[in-house]
Formats: structure tokens, C-alpha cells, sequence
């Protein structure tokens, strides 16, 4: 089945949309993600119905068929392989190989991907703490970590994963130091939505919208005690 970049574009985005939580996916979800007006995402998911790869209920929206699930987690596969391979192979910074893979991701060959995977010994994660979809295509498991919104004060917690939706949030926590591995220990957290950070010797102050991409291990947690 030949697809388009943008079909598989939509195709990934529901994938991802549907990982945030259960359901099916709204017209206006898929526009808002995409920056696209409502029309265009509906055109483009009525070509996507035609081909079996969605499932759309009038008024309640969409989720994936399983060829749709399938073609989405081959565009995740590429996508995170490749991230992997930018950051360590060609010495990209991880918070710039996001928009890198996104126009790579559609055009390399299975032979390729081998390659990546032999060069880099099968990874199980990219750089920014995301699954990497196995060469059977089984989905992974994903998105289940605790958020640092959930901390307080005294806690000591270890940088699991960063959400990759926003190249300006992976900048920023990069600049910091904030990469997946990391201890922080949180300072404080402000009324107004401000959670303050330690990281090694520097005071990090992160807005709530941007520390709420920040995903932790919570079996590495050390909750502060009264």
C-alpha cells in the first residue's frame, strides 16, 4: 500500500494522540496537534478511512485499525532509530534530532533501518526516553512515567523521558542540562505554576508547561519525608 508523507504524518499523530489517553481522537484534536484547520483534517481522514486505516464514528471521532497501527509504528520506528542514530553516530544534540528525523523518517529503506539497528546494537530507546517499536512492530509500552508536576519539595527524582512534541521545551531543558538519566532534586514549587530545580550546581526554574514534558523514573524516586 503506497502512502503519502502526510498520511502517514496524520497516521503517526494519532498514534500518538491515542497513547496520551483512551478513546477515540477528535477532528479538533488532530488540527490543534497539527496546526491545520478541521476541513483539512477531515479530508485527509476520509482518504485514510477509504483505505482501511482508520476507524471513524460520525461525531465521536477516530482511532487506528490495526493495518493503520501498524503502518504508524513503522513512521515511529524510523523516527526514534533515526534520532538515535543523529545523536549518537553524527553528534546532533538531542534536543535538535526531532525535526531531523520528522523529514527523514518517510524515505529510508528497509535495508537502512537494518544498518541503524546493527550500528547502534538494537536500541530499546531514542534520546529522548521514548520506546523504539521492535522490527515485529509489537506497540510499546509508553507514556506511563510520573510528570515532575506530581513532585514536591525535597523529592529527588531521575529524568526518565522528555516529550519530543515541542523543539523550543527540548531546547530549553537542554540548555539546562535536564537530558534523560539526570537527578534533580526539586527546590520548590510555586503557587502561580513555577517547579524549581536542582541540577548538579545550577538553580533551573521551569514554567508548569514545561515541566510537565518532563517524565521521571519512579522507581529511582526519593520522596522527601516531614
Amino acid at each position: 500500500m503506497m502512502l503519502s508523507d502526510v498520511m502517514e504524518d496524520y497516521l503517526k499523530v494519532i498514534y500518538h494522540l491515542q497513547q496520551d489517553r483512551e478513546g477515540r481522537i477528535k477532528t479538533s484534536e488532530i488540527a490543534e496537534y497539527l496546526d491545520v484547520t478541521s476541513p483539512t483534517v477531515t479530508s485527509m481522514i476520509d482518504k485514510l478511512e477509504e483505505r482501511g486505516l482508520v476507524d471513524r464514528e460520525k461525531y465521536k471521532g477516530v482511532v487506528l485499525s490495526e493495518d493503520g497501527e501498524r503502518v504508524a509504528l513503522e513512521v515511529v520506528r524510523h523516527h526514534r532509530l533515526l534520532e538515535a542514530y543523529l545523536t549518537e553516530r553524527l553528534d546532533y544534540d538531542w534536543s535538535e534530532v526531532h525535526e531531523e528525523a520528522d523529514r527523514l523518517e518517510h524515505h529510508i529503506s528497509e535495508k537502512f533501518e537494518e544498518r541503524v539497528v546493527e550500528a547502534l546494537g538494537d536500541p530499546e530507546v531514542d534520546p529522548h526516553g521514548d520506546p523504539i517499536p521492535n522490527a515485529e512492530l509489537d506497540p510499546p509500552v509508553e507514556g506511563e512515567g510520573a510528570r515532575l508536576t506530581e513532585f514536591g519539595e525535597g523529592d529527588r527524582v531521575v529524568v526518565d523521558r522528555i516529550s519530543d512534541q515541542d523543539p523550543a521545551v527540548l531546547q530549553y531543558l537542554s540548555d539546562h542540562s535536564i537530558d534523560p538519566g539526570v537527578e534533580l532534586e526539586v527546590n520548590e514549587v510555586a503557587p502561580f505554576g513555577m517547579v524549581t530545580v536542582q541540577v548538579a550546581n545550577e538553580t533551573v526554574s521551569l514554567p508548569e508547561r514545561i515541566a510537565a514534558h518532563v517524565e521521571v523514573d519512579e522507581r529511582s524516586t526519593t520522596r522527601a519525608t516531614n
